[in-house]
């Protein structure tokens, strides 16, 4: 295993946690940046170009006829072939988070259909699906099987948003895992069947999946509820007759404790192991081997890469599966520097470079967080969203110069903000400040405008109030909003009316004084 660290020229700022990368024919595709497309790359999808050591992100096109992909992160991705000759070689996208932090539940088929020196376009088409409809969700893994002439989709565990009416201060950690179903997809009539194993207990999100013909391993995965990472290896085999499908899963010795991960092809029947977490807060440097023979796995340890002491010191990793046996890694940059870079990458090869391209169709993994999951403060999640300064494309690119304006505003999608002048939540050293807070810094819903999100400790809230304020409808106003609310809700104070003195009035000119009865009814006038 060789480690090498490499630079990114331009739009560093575009590789950010639960991103994905895509092979295809020895050309690494990057998809999955935080926030909308920019405007020289309407798709979001960025060519990898990797030359000395030194990264490139070129713009790429999609074809005419294809629909709208959002820059997904942390979604499900896999290789699969079809029936017909351009077909050869797609990819399956199911689930992921949008650029304003929603859940996806859509699937995508996207397929190269022309090539050149210079650029490759795509062809994205959406499938649409009927039946057992998975629930939008990340951090899940999607793999095809094949058997007796046919393939299906096996689509297993993720996470998924809480309902509206649970996600209270108490519960403020507002995602669950997924039900432990196994969803069987058609991908030519588009129908979807969901099946209950026994053997399945919890919704493992950010396991390892392998897929060999009809069957797949799945390894590892936390589990939210819990907050366990069990060592559970289990093998899920699909029939496909000409009648129903039969689907059967088997408990395995051998398993590893591992959660967020990243799996690489490095030949026909081995695999590797690279990255992830062993405990709540602390990585796991060990890889291991996967070797799948006879219809039989086996798992062990391998004499892991000389890991610089960034890596080993740095509380969190990620990156993606480049193909032909390589991972790319991203690791934080160091803050104490006066100018730092948001993040540092390198390239790990696990496998000799003449490795066979058609290897890696059998590579069908979650990419490792993540978005910032949202399983622990270091681990599993999209909270690290570090921010950075994007540069322009290069020059040489047919394309419009990139424009950090055009960027929507994405301050506001994530708990990880800066909510106001002197918010001081900072993503690398928060703790609890509440007893209620699990994995997130609580925030409550300004109600000012279109509203927005505050973190509850800059507001100086009391926790009993963070807590009556969190479980109902009340409406609450921060601290920069508070006066505009008084405004809303306090009628404005009126002038009181001016009363003339009540002196003896007489009338004008005559010299005559009022009579009782006069003066009784102009008081009663004036009064």
């Amino acid at each position: 295993m060789s480690l090498q660290m490499v630079t990114v020229s331009n739009n560093i700022a575009l590789i950010q946690p639960g991103f994905s990368l895509m092979n295809f024919d020895g050309q690494v595709f990057f998809f999955g940046q935080k926030g909308w497309p920019k405007r020289s790359c309407p798709t979001g999808v960025f060519h990898l170009d990797v030359k000395h050591n030194h990264v490139k992100l070129k713009p790429t096109i999609f074809s005419k006829d294809s629909c709208y992909l959002p820059p997904l992160r942390y979604p499900a991705t896999c290789t699969f072939k079809g029936n017909l000759e351009s077909e050869k070689h797609q990819y399956i996208i199911h689930g992921g988070k949008t650029p304003n932090n929603e859940l996806s539940d859509k699937i995508y088929v996207m397929s190269a259909v022309c090539k050149n020196n210079k650029r490759v376009t795509f062809r994205c088409t959406e499938k649409d699906l009927v039946g057992d409809v998975p629930e939008a969700r990340y951090g899940h893994s999607i793999n095809v099987v094949y058997s007796r002439g046919k393939s299906m989709g096996v689509l297993f565990g993720g996470r998924s948003y809480m309902p509206s009416t649970h996600r209270t201060t108490e519960k403020w950690n507002s995602v669950a895992d997924c039900l432990p179903h196994v969803f069987l997809v058609d991908f030519e009539f588009g129908c979807a069947t969901s099946y209950i194993l026994p053997e399945l207990q919890d919704g493992l999100s950010f396991h390892v999946s392998i897929a060999k013909n009809d069957t797949i391993y799945i390894l590892g995965g936390h589990s939210l509820a819990n907050n366990i990472r069990p060592a559970n290896l289990y093998r899920i085999r699909v029939d496909l007759p000409l009648g129903s499908p039969a689907v059967n899963c088997t408990v395995l010795p051998g398993g590893i404790s591992v959660s967020s991960a990243i799996l690489t092809q490095t030949n026909k029947d081995e695999f590797v192991i690279v990255g992830g977490y062993q405990l709540e807060n602390q990585k796991r440097m060990i890889c291991n081997i996967i070797s799948l023979e006879d219809n039989k796995i086996e798992i062990r340890e391998m004499e892991t890469p000389d890991w610089t002491p960034d890596i080993k010191h740095s509380k969190i990793w990620f990156g993606s599966n480049m193909g032909n046996g390589t991972v790319f890694l991203g690791i934080p940059g160091d803050n104490k520097q006066v100018v730092s870079e948001a993040f540092y990458f390198y390239t790990l090869k696990c496998a000799e470079d003449d490795t066979n391209e058609e290897q890696t169709t059998f590579t069908n993994s979650q990419t490792s967080t993540e978005d910032p999951g949202d399983s622990t403060p270091f681990e599993d999640s999209e909270e690290f969203c570090f921010s950075a300064e994007a540069n322009s494309f290069d020059g040489d690119d047919e394309f419009d110069t990139y424009n950090e304006d055009d960027e929507e505003d994405e301050s506001e999608t994530g708990y990880w903000i800066t909510c106001c002048p002197t918010c001081d939540v900072d993503i690398n050293t928060w703790v609890p400040f509440y007893s209620t807070e699990l994995n997130k810094p609580a925030m409550i819903y300004c109600s000012h405008g279109d509203g927005h999100w505050v973190h509850a400790q800059c507001m100086d809230l009391a926790e009993r109030t963070l807590i009556h304020l969190s479980a109902g409808s009340n409406k609450y106003y921060c601290n920069e909003h508070v006066e505009i609310a008084r405004a809303l809700h306090t009628p404005q104070r009126a002038l009181p009316l001016k009363k003339p003195p009540m002196k003896s009035l007489h009338k004008k000119g005559s010299g005559k004084i009022l009579t009782p009865a006069k003066k009784s009814f102009l008081r009663r006038l004036f009064d």
